[in-house]
């Protein structure tokens, strides 16, 4: 710790990591202190300089009096008195958050300010200048959407106008409960050091942020342009800060880049730092770079839907990953080709790996590969329904897990999908392994969907019902010897061929499933007619079962 003095107001500064390292300047928000920068630091300071510092009136810095001492050109100038402490020779990486990035946007479009600043990441706080130019854009029903939305976010400003009572709650009810409010709202767990004991004072003082710089600025908005490459990350639960105040941003800062992160407005910092690190790591090292084509991985893509599937994603543009047990047969499908068994949980994490460190972590995901079976319940031995589980149901919670798991930690959302079978809601009697398997993935994709969709995870199970794929070429058939297992199988071909429905069709199913975030998608007419009838009459449907 250090302290800087600015305008006559001692800032306490905290340091950490190499010295001689590029430096991360982070500017925490209302009604934090340094503190709620805890685990951003952490990842940083392995690499960068990290300097974090308490705001006037926040903290172990000093506390000014009267509202005027809190107006935005004074903590533009406390902001610019710690770079030029911590880093006097070089221009340093403002990361900000909330008021602080209110007020580093003041810093940002400073004039000269790309001279002392390399780069600004802002999380959740847009500049109050560009805010009122974007609500006095020219009216369209949309745009007046949006700002009705956003104030309706912001009623919490109207409130702090209201003289005295504001403080008074800070400091006798909401700082007591502030953990328990994190915890309900952002589901943040208590943890040691947040809040800060000052919090109570620190919020009623901060409170004149408000009163001194929203009124003044909404009324007379200036133009403020800036030279500094900005990245923009947008929580996506934010129940405070609306991505929609992004909009015409590229007017003001034209270097500019927006991330998405699926986090409430406190847990972006407090669950997710690891990946605002990440973040603003991209940044300093020349910009994310975001993929213009997404990452598609597709399981079982040797033949079938899993091919079609994957050639109908390279179709539009995206970059695909493709994996079969017969790596031939990957390889012909196209794309970057991988030889995998699904069903082997140590070969899929190697995979998943693999993927993403020649690749990066996957947007989509195709959860494909399958067998055929047969066979009653009693005559399907152990042994086959072992072979059916392991592929049709392990191989798809191994590819939910790893790569699951990967794209809730990137924090940026993505899609799931599960290719089950209308055999998972019709029961037949001569396909109890296959159906059972195939209903376990139909309620896992529900499970699961429930679980991630608040990280932006989308999952969807295709359930396509007949269709010529050479799966039945390889069916097994329970208590038919290999002459009889060849007939039935050419029969199954037979049959499917004169269906005359091929995977195309289920391929571009899954296309609109993954734009629609569609959760069961029946593909054949059979399969929309069954899934209607298993929901509206499931007594015929298991009564018909008797008789196929």
């Amino acid at each position: 710790m250090r302290t800087v003095e600015s305008g006559g107001v001692r800032l306490a500064v905290f340091e950490e990591g190499p010295a001689d390292a590029p430096t991360v300047l982070l500017v925490h928000g209302y009604p934090d202190t340094h503190t709620v920068w805890d685990d951003v630091a952490a990842a940083l300071a392995t690499r960068f300089h990290v300097v974090r510092y308490d705001v006037r009136g926040a903290g172990q810095s000093d506390a000014p009096r009267g509202t005027a001492a809190y107006r935005l050109p004074l903590l533009k100038d406390d902001l610019f008195a710690v770079a030029d402490a911590v880093s006097p020779d070089r221009p340093v990486h403002v990361v900000a958050h909330d008021w602080g990035s209110i007020q580093a946007w003041e810093a940002v479009t400073e004039p000269g300010a790309h001279e002392r600043i390399a780069s600004y990441t802002s999380i959740s706080g847009p500049c109050l200048d560009h805010v009122a130019y974007w609500m006095r854009r020219r009216p369209t029903p949309r745009h007046l959407r949006q700002v009705l939305k956003q104030q309706l976010h912001s009623w919490y400003i109207l409130a702090f106008h209201v003289p005295v009572l504001p403080e008074l709650l800070w400091r006798t009810v909401i700082a007591k409960r502030w953990p328990r409010l994190l915890h309900r709202i952002e589901h943040v767990p208590p943890r040691p050091g947040h809040p800060a004991p000052t919090m109570a004072a620190d919020a009623a003082r901060g409170v004149s942020l408000y009163r001194a710089n929203v009124r003044a600025r909404m009324g007379r908005p200036r133009e403020r342009h800036t030279q500094v490459p900005v990245q923009v990350i947008s929580p996506r639960h934010d129940h405070y800060v609306t991505p929609a105040l992004t909009k015409g941003l590229d007017r003001w800062a034209p270097n500019l880049w927006r991330r998405n992160l699926y986090a409430g407005h406190w847990s972006a910092l407090l669950r997710d730092g690891a990946q605002v690190a990440r973040m603003v790591t991209e940044l300093v090292d020349g910009g994310p770079g975001p993929r213009h084509a997404p990452l598609v991985v597709v399981t079982g893509a040797g033949s079938g839907i899993g091919r079609a599937a994957a050639q109908a994603f390279a179709a539009t543009g995206a970059e695909v990953v493709v994996c079969d047990i017969d790596e031939e047969a990957a390889r012909a499908t196209g794309g970057h080709a991988y030889q995998v068994d699904v069903s082997d949980e140590a070969a899929m994490r190697k995979f998943a790996d693999e993927v993403v460190t020649r690749h990066g972590v996957p947007d989509i995901v195709v959860n494909n590969a399958g067998v055929g079976h047969a066979g009653s319940f009693l005559a399907t031995t152990t042994e086959e329904w072992q072979r059916v589980l392991d592929v049709n149901l392990w191989g798809v919670i191994h590819g939910c897990q790893v790569f699951g798991r990967l794209m809730a930690e990137r924090g940026e959302g993505g899609h799931i999908v599960n290719v089950a079978s209308a055999a998972a809601y019709l029961p037949v009697k001569s396909l109890a392994a296959y159906s059972t398997s195939k209903a376990a993935v139909l309620m896992l994709s529900d499970c699961l969907r429930a679980e991630v969709g608040a990280r932006g995870i989308g999952v969807s199970t295709i359930c396509p019902g007949l269709v010529a794929t050479n799966i039945t070429r390889t069916t097994t058939f329970s208590g038919a010897d290999a002459a009889e297992q060849e007939r039935r199988r050419a029969s199954a071909t037979k049959a499917y061929r004169r269906r005359n429905f091929g995977p195309e069709k289920v391929a571009a199913q899954i296309l609109r499933a993954v734009a629609g975030d569609r959760a069961t998608v029946p593909v054949t007419p059979e399969a929309k007619a069954g899934l209607a009838l298993a929901r509206l009459t499931p007594a015929l449907l298991r009564n018909a079962a008797r008789h196929t």
